[in-house]
């Protein structure tokens, strides 16, 4: 278990760029280490907004593309192709424009798919795709993700793992389907924290004063099950990226008084 670092920026815009520019040299490195990178995307404004940003980004050019695996920290559980999915969003901001190869493009399985309104179906083939993915150096059951985004909720969720809801109690299974949850829609799936502490690195990204509660709840040692996002962190390394209006309520003491 990593201690959480925190890197705070002047403003959302800032974060995003400053977020893209980490992500470019994070995959490259692996890349030039081992041949290929592995990233879990997170959807929602900040999530979009990294990839807007390094979708503008001239130093894209540097990621071989097509020698990057793309995976989902949770998916709204919709048809293929709906606006509100993760993965729809995500190949309007930067996937659609850059060439990546589809079959290392995997995106979590959708209501109109194979398993049908089977959301629990489509959780555990979700589980099996991952489960192929990771070798034997990986010594489990997914893949050892470089990076791993999440999306910090102002309730303090992250994926799709809602306060004292089922999922965020799931201790064995890498991926389940979310039934009731209390933003729409209601049915999700998502990966759970075992699958998520797999990660070399956990980026959990907040911005925006609606955020600094919760940053603020997740950093000051809530539990996992009161506060997911305080039981999201890395192998290697945990990093909080904010904004200063998501840091407003955190002591300064947990960062340096320089906004980066």
């Amino acid at each position: 278990m990593s201690t959480p670092q925190l890197v705070v920026h002047r403003d959302k815009e800032l974060m995003a760029q400053a977020a893209a520019a980490r992500l470019i040299t994070k995959i490259v490195d692996a890349q030039a280490s081992r041949g290929y990178a592995s990233v879990v995307l997170t959807g929602g404004r900040n999530g979009n907004g990294l990839l807007a940003a390094l979708a503008a980004e001239p130093a894209r050019d540097a990621i071989d593309w097509g020698r990057l695996d793309l995976w989902w920290g949770d998916e709204r559980f919709l048809p293929e192709g709906d606006p509100e999915r993760n993965d729809t969003q995500a190949r309007e901001a930067l996937l659609n424009a850059v060439p990546l190869d589809p079959k290392r493009v995997h995106a979590m399985p959708a209501s109109d798919g194979p398993h049908g309104s089977d959301a629990d179906a489509a959780a555990a083939a979700y589980a099996e795709e991952l489960a192929r993915a990771a070798g034997p150096e990986n010594h489990g059951a997914v893949p050892t993700f470089d990076v791993l985004m999440l999306g910090v909720g102002p309730d303090t969720h992250v994926a799709s793992l809602f306060p004292e809801h089922p999922a965020v109690r799931e201790t064995e299974r890498t991926v389940v389907g979310v039934h009731g949850a209390p933003k729409p829609p209601p049915t999700r799936i998502t990966l759970t924290l075992p699958a998520i502490r797999a990660a070399r690195e956990v980026w959990l990204l907040a911005a925006g004063e609606d955020k600094a509660e919760a940053a603020a709840i997740a950093l000051s040692g809530a539990g996992e099950l009161q506060a997911p996002a305080a039981g999201a962190h890395g192998r290697s390394r945990t990093l909080w990226l904010l904004d200063a209006a998501a840091a407003s309520q955190l002591p300064r003491s947990l960062y340096p008084p320089a906004l980066a």
